[in-house]
């Protein structure tokens, strides 16, 4: 008997998280200059970090030989969204915090809820805590609430929603989502994931942290990593009731979130300016990569986050071809969209760079 079947089989089934392929790997597959290679598959932010958060990641270099104290980030999400700092857990990124979500609430002989086409995080976050994956059909590429609700069942503890969704940048208006929490059973949680929050519209934005005092089955999480371009430093928060944080700290790792992604995370959060201005850069990105697609007739998925998903037809060979040029993007196979493909809104020159080889891969 071999070491490995010593793990449990929910374990041995999992399939790893397959990150967008960084540049230096490009560079050693290809034999490409690093300088050459224009990455859009993770969905960065392409004008870097918030110079707020720089000044005080350089300023907070002094103090690494001591351990991270989370009281000053709390509290000043606390002052932020009108929140009490024992309902604000903090991430090593977001994605840990949907990880001690499911280690808080899943195990085995419980299940959870989700969309296919959805973030891959929630089918590994269930897996690993022996928890059963409902997928739920999508619609037109997004969450069908309807059906996840008929999906729940009474061993199910968990629903993952996002919000926009993460690779199909589908957006579910906030009345509808708000008309499916009433109906979710209060002893299930609801993990709302709003990465991509801070790209929405005037207009698409709604209050959902004030939904916590109506909803204490509900979970809010959101990340530095996306428009205050922090990816790298791992910082993002989970907001949830005084009960549910208190159950989730209890499985979060000592110093989970680094001084320096504590110093950055507070200083980004007062730079209103370069978040407008990463929005308008997003905006004017996406209108760009729309335009270059319609001429090219490439059908997109109308998205709202800081990405563009798109049909391919033959996606793995156009991939590669962009490969070759120094283009990097995300292939969706591992999302059930073998046809698609995911690119990162970037800059100007980045955006321009990816349609002209697109142009040459179709």
């Amino acid at each position: 008997m071999t070491l490995a079947l010593q793990s449990p089989a929910y374990i041995r089934a999992i399939s790893p998280y397959q990150p967008g392929k960084p540049i230096t790997q490009l560079a050693r597959e290809m034999n490409l200059p690093v300088d050459s290679i224009v990455k859009l598959a993770s969905n960065e932010n392409p004008l870097g970090m918030s110079p707020k958060a720089r000044v005080a990641v350089n300023a907070a270099m002094a103090g690494v030989e001591r351990y991270p104290d989370q009281f000053d980030l709390t509290r000043a999400l606390s002052e932020r969204f009108g929140i009490a700092p024992e309902c604000i857990v903090l991430g090593n990124g977001s994605n840990d915090v949907l990880d001690m979500v499911a280690r808080t609430f899943l195990a085995p002989g419980r299940s959870a809820v989700y969309s296919r086409h959805a973030f891959a995080v929630y089918p590994l976050a269930t897996m690993s805590t022996g928890g059963e994956c409902l997928q739920v059909e999508a619609k037109d590429f997004g969450h069908d609430l309807d059906a996840m609700l008929l999906a729940i069942r009474p061993d199910t503890r968990v629903v993952w929603i996002a919000n926009p969704n993460n690779p199909t940048g589908t957006f579910l208006p906030y009345p509808a989502l708000k008309n499916f929490l009433e109906r979710v059973p209060d002893d299930v949680i609801v993990v709302l994931d709003e990465a991509y929050n801070e790209y929405l519209t005037p207009a698409q934005r709604a209050d959902t942290v004030a939904w916590l005092k109506e909803f204490p089955n509900l979970v809010i999480t959101r990340t530095f990593s996306k428009v205050y371009g922090m990816a790298g430093l791992r910082a993002g928060f989970g907001l949830a009731s005084s009960e549910v944080a208190d159950l989730i700290q209890r499985v979060r790792q000592p110093f989970n979130v680094n001084n320096l992604a504590l110093a950055g995370a507070i200083g980004a959060l007062d730079d209103h300016a370069f978040l407008d201005e990463s929005f308008e850069a997003n905006r004017r990105g996406m209108e760009q990569i729309i335009a270059g697609l319609n001429r090219l007739g490439l059908p997109y998925i109308p998205g709202a986050g800081n990405f563009v998903t798109f049909h391919a037809g033959d996606a793995g060979g156009i991939n590669l071809r962009l490969l070759k040029q120094g283009v990097i993007v995300r292939p969706l196979a591992n999302y059930g969209m073998p046809e698609h493909l995911r690119v990162t809104v970037g800059l100007e020159r980045e955006n321009q760079r990816f349609l002209n080889a697109l142009s040459t891969a179709v």
